[in-house]
């Protein structure tokens, strides 16, 4: 692994990436959403994503996640190039919050992060049911390494509630802390600050800061520029699918094409609107077919299981019916068996008295012959 040397205010300081993107590019069909994007991200630092509208960072994140497998291109965590698998790319120390929060909205504050446990826990499925010594004490220090996350993020007095019951600035709170629950490398945030006040984006900015004290690296997209400048030691530029500039924030601020970009301005070799508005169109229905997916996985095994519960109580409803149809059939057997005996034994009596005096006819006959 390479070494970078950084000169900072305070000195040369030497630091090893972390996560290293290279060339990766992300198309949807004829449409390209990330385009050739070269990132590294050491550790130590908070690095800053940003860019209009449509300009492909949420694209960009799931490519480093595993979410999409980029078309071009490869992304590293420290030197070992990760698989294209969510769950791995976890295990392997990235973790990540989402633009829209997604909590486990019936579960406790506490429960969510232990979901967040999960890939660094090795009891298995025995374990937990026979639930032995080595299980409970793997269990109680899941709790206690969540109950120390949740108080780092200001949560510790609501470990109990749903999540759901949460104001929207601590369900932030929540998410970042179910990633930290991963005990990740590096933190990457999509829009922390999305839809908070000013007192919300404070906090926010606080933790971030504290999480890098932690050692994590932190990798943030965002749309409040105060905030992102303010907070990152370098900041990144998207615009259209590509990056237009990358420095420190008095560079990123300074770049005129910076200013156009956010202003609408087109500069020289700027993608038209009209391809931006087709990357996004794009970048929506990838994720309008991936939900479907899985809508129509879920439906076939509901059907699957819907059709033998059909079967189950077709099967049963018409058990009553056949034995009722036995029964009533038996009588009718039995009667009809009675009628044909009763028919035939009269026959059977009349034809030995028939027969008889023709026999006795016969013998007189031949009586008198002699």
């Amino acid at each position: 692994m390479t070494t970078t040397t950084t000169e900072t205010a305070t000195g040369t300081i030497t630091a090893a990436p972390v996560l290293e993107a290279s060339g990766v590019t992300m198309r949807f069909g004829g449409l390209t959403a990330v385009r050739d994007v070269d990132l590294t991200v050491r550790e130590g630092e908070i690095v800053g994503l940003i860019g209009p509208n449509g300009a492909g960072k949420t694209t960009f994140f799931n490519c480093l996640t595993g979410l999409y497998v980029p078309t071009e291109g490869q992304v590293s965590y420290k030197g070992t190039v990760l698989p294209p698998k969510p769950h791995l790319v976890t295990q392997a120390g990235i973790a990540r919050t989402f633009q829209n929060i997604r909590l486990f909205s019936n579960m406790t504050v506490l429960e969510n992060v232990l979901v967040g446990r999960h890939t660094r826990t090795k009891e298995g499925l025995w374990s937990a049911l026979l639930r032995g010594p080595g299980f409970k004490r793997a269990e109680a220090a899941s709790r206690e390494r969540a109950m120390e996350l949740l108080e780092f993020v200001g949560l510790g007095k609501k470990a109990d509630h749903l999540a759901r019951n949460l104001p929207y600035g601590e369900q932030r709170k929540l998410e970042i802390a179910r990633a930290l629950a991963s005990d990740p490398g590096l933190l990457l945030l999509d829009e922390p600050t999305a839809g908070m006040n000013q007192s919300e984006t404070r906090t926010t900015e606080e933790l971030v800061f504290a999480i890098r004290d932690r050692g994590i690296a932190v990798l943030v997209i965002e749309h409040d520029m105060k905030f992102i400048f303010k907070l990152c030691d370098r900041v990144a530029v998207l615009v259209q699918g590509e990056k237009l500039v990358e420095g420190t924030s008095e560079v990123v601020q300074g770049d005129e094409r910076v200013v156009a970009a956010y202003l609408g301005t087109p500069y020289e070799g700027a993608p038209g609107a009209e391809e931006a508005a087709e990357v996004e169109a794009a970048e929506v229905a990838a994720e309008a077919e991936a939900a479907v997916a899985g809508a129509e996985e879920s439906a076939t095994e509901d059907a699957v299981t819907e059709t033998a519960d059909e079967a189950a109580e077709e099967a049963a409803d018409e058990a009553p019916e056949a034995t009722d149809e036995a029964a009533d059939e038996a009588p009718e057997a039995t009667d009809e068996a009675a009628d044909d005996a009763a028919d035939e034994a009269p026959e059977a009596d009349d034809t030995p008295a028939d027969a008889a005096p023709a026999a006795d006819a016969d013998s007189t006959t031949e009586g008198d012959s002699k």
